[in-house]
């Protein structure tokens, strides 16, 4: 019997040349795409790629296994990986992602945390009553909570007057640079805040109670002073985004530390993963809040000096949070 050894390059060849009509076929599709959008292909076109996909990866599958040429090989590999691209991968735009992002799910996000964010918001707050009614009682328990170089001289030594003329605005010159740093500042405490949930909510917790206790302090301190209902407008023009921004940060960050501790059924890393996607989407629009709080503080309040105007802003600033978090949402 005679052995007809064949030509591994003419293998090669036939193989391509059965297949190849298929293979050109694909890297059309995605080149259209690759130029333009997926609105480019037709219907025909769109049912086919998942379809001349497989084929491809098949062709790939048997080229590897019968070591045909590399270059044929090396060309499969390319037209699969790119292949995979476009059928499984994002079609949207960054613009689309955005608008996606916004529209739906940073808000489905927050209202998903509504529990964590009740327990975020109440630490808070026992933090300020805590720290209002120490201070109330022995103005000595104000460094207890604020450090000194952050009070900036707004401490029980100060004067009345030195007090109340902190709460005025400040000259244009410089604003962007102070803007920054407390945006640079807040971004901080909120991401400390989020990243301590993985130690079983508690380092979390105990952020979120001292920020309450710095603010309780202060009120208690101005109040003494007269001055209580110019410092809430003082603070509430950015406080208002950025104290919430504090509370989601900290909401985020139980979620991921209740996981950890409580997984239920699931393993402990698959309860974790969900909870820190979870809590990624809220942080994400954390960051946006903090960088307009940070332009509110660093503009807004500076350059709004009437005590009625800031609470004004601070209850458009209020209202808008709401409705855009719990608001009334249309489906479909």
């Amino acid at each position: 019997m005679i052995d007809i050894k064949v030509d591994p390059r003419l293998k090669s060849q036939r193989f391509r040349q059965e297949r190849e009509a298929d293979w050109r076929r694909l890297e059309r599709l995605i080149g259209k795409v690759e130029k333009g959008s997926i609105a480019d292909l037709s219907d025909e076109d769109l049912l086919a790629a998942p379809v001349l996909y497989r084929s491809a990866l098949s062709a790939l599958s048997v080229a590897r296994a019968t070591s045909l040429d590399r270059a044929l090989i090396a060309y499969l590999e390319t037209l699969c990986a790119r292949a995979y691209f476009f059928v499984y991968g994002s079609r949207e735009t960054l613009w689309g992602q955005l608008k996606g992002f916004f529209a739906g799910d940073w808000p489905a996000a927050v209202r998903g945390l509504w529990r964590e964010t009740l327990v975020s918001a109440a630490l808070m707050a026992l933090g300020v009553m805590i720290a209002a009614w120490l201070v109330g009682h022995d103005p000595d328990w104000f460094y207890a909570f604020v450090p000194r170089e952050l009070a900036g001289g707004r401490d029980p030594a100060a004067t009345t007057e030195a007090l109340a003329a902190t709460l005025g605005g400040k000259d244009a010159s410089g604003l962007t640079v102070f803007a920054t740093f407390l945006f640079t500042h807040n971004a901080q405490v909120a991401l400390l805040a989020f990243a301590l949930g993985f130690a079983l909510c508690v380092p979390t917790a105990g952020l979120v109670l001292y920020n309450g206790a710095m603010l309780g302090a202060f009120l208690a301190l101005f109040a003494s002073r007269g001055l209580g209902i110019e410092l809430g407008g003082w603070l509430l023009i950015h406080g208002v985004t950025e104290l919430f921004a504090v509370i989601l940060a900290g909401a985020a960050g139980l979620r991921i530390g209740w996981a950890a501790a409580f997984p239920g059924e699931r393993r402990r890393l698959d309860a974790l993963a969900e909870a820190g996607r979870h809590a990624a989407t809220v942080m994400g629009g954390v960051v946006v809040m903090l960088f307009l709080a940070g332009l509110l503080e660093g503009f807004g309040r500076q350059l709004i000096t009437d005590t009625a105007a800031r609470y004004g802003v601070a209850a458009a600033t209020a209202l808008m949070w709401g409705l855009y978090f719990y608001g009334p949402r249309r489906h479909g």
